[in-house]
């Protein structure tokens, strides 16, 4: 099969709240990419649950696969290869689509590849955008924010994480103080546009410092001091978002700056930095915009996927499933769902901050 012209991968994505099918080839092809999100559980509950998350998932990927297949225009019998997210990841949904994908795979006498979900976002532009290796990658998610030097396939090095929280997860908080619904990063984005971003002073936690790492804790607490002490109308509501999507924004550009530095570092000195965005924030088009300045004032090339592949999809997690399986052939079907599997598992030793490690081994 790997002597194939074009192979056919069908990629299941359930680490978190969308259950998402893709079928991509070999060539980048992209034949479908259904993603059915849990949008009215999260409305209801404030954000994600995980047991109603993993539950929703058991009923929504007999959904997802037929549509996939459809909009394909293929049978289960012509997918050649099964990518599944095995982690990181809410471990009850990764669970889910590891025991589907490994069912499908021994049903179909099709291989099985385990796909580490940051792996998927890693490599979503060289699908889409074609680039090739070294780039650097700003990762920012509901879950994740890093910034990782991508040298090649299966060698990353992250120059930074989060020391608490992610930046889509402040955008979210946020929202859900505001009360203006879930998911939260388009709902602040949608009410910054009449919004004044200087409105409200609003912290910019590791700005200007010299260590590479973000911190989004102290900018909820002190958002949500501010919107406490105001009646919350319409004005007040699009000040506040266009206020903190401009303190994120600032915090990202900042950090992504001094990470173009040290990727510099890292090739020796190489000009004309290949910068991909991926990850849920990243369709948010302000940071988009304040990204492509950056670029202009550092000699460096911004590729963004487009919008619906920044959010998590099962077209990213088919891509990387096909170059893990040309680089590292098929996973063992004993292989464990991971709620923890960072892309750089060393990265925790040069970082005091995360020498903690725990039982589930080292943070994402």
């Amino acid at each position: 099969m790997r002597g194939s012209n074009n192979i056919k991968i069908l990629g299941i994505e359930t680490s978190c709240d969308d259950t998402a099918i893709g079928v991509v080839t070999s060539k980048k092809d992209i034949l479908s990419n259904v993603v059915i999100n849990q949008n009215s559980n999260l409305n209801n509950y404030g954000g994600v649950v995980p047991e109603i998350a993993a539950r929703d998932h058991l009923s929504n990927l007999d959904h997802a696969i037929n549509r996939a297949l459809e909009e394909s225009k293929l049978n289960l019998k012509e997918i050649d290869l099964i990518a599944a997210t095995g982690g990181p990841g809410l471990i009850g949904g990764v669970i889910v689509g590891t025991v589907f994908a490994k069912s499908l795979a021994m049903s179909l006498e099709k291989p099985y590849v385990a796909v580490n979900h940051l792996e998927g976002h890693a490599l979503t532009a060289r699908l889409t955008d074609n680039i090739e290796y070294p780039y650097l990658l700003l990762l920012v998610s509901g879950g994740h924010t890093q910034i990782i030097a991508v040298i090649e396939y299966g060698k990353y090095t992250r120059i930074s994480s989060t020391l608490d929280d992610a930046a889509g997860e402040t955008f979210d908080k946020a929202a859900k103080i505001l009360g203006i619904g879930f998911p939260g990063g388009p709902m602040i984005e949608k009410m910054s546009k009449d919004g004044d971003p200087t409105s409200f002073y609003l912290p910019r936690p590791m700005h200007k410092s010299k260590n590479p790492n973000f911190s989004f804790s102290g900018l909820k607490t002190a958002f949500n001091q501010i919107a406490m002490k105001n009646k919350l109308n319409k004005k007040i509501i699009s000040d506040l978002s266009a206020s903190i999507q401009k303190s994120i924004t600032d915090c990202l550009i900042d950090r992504t700056r001094l990470g173009i530095t040290k990727f510099k570092e890292i090739l020796g000195n190489m000009s004309n930095i290949q910068l991909v965005v991926s990850g849920g924030v990243a369709a948010n088009l302000h940071i988009r915009e304040e990204l492509k300045k950056l670029c202009l004032e550092t000699d460096s090339t911004l590729f963004a996927p487009p919008l619906n592949l920044c959010t998590d999809n099962g077209a990213m997690i088919a891509w990387a499933g096909y170059e893990k399986y040309i680089n590292e052939g098929e996973s063992n079907l004993n292989f464990k769902p991971r709620p923890r599997w960072p892309l750089d598992p060393n990265a925790h030793l040069i970082n005091p901050i995360h020498q903690n490690i725990g039982r589930s081994g080292a943070k994402a």
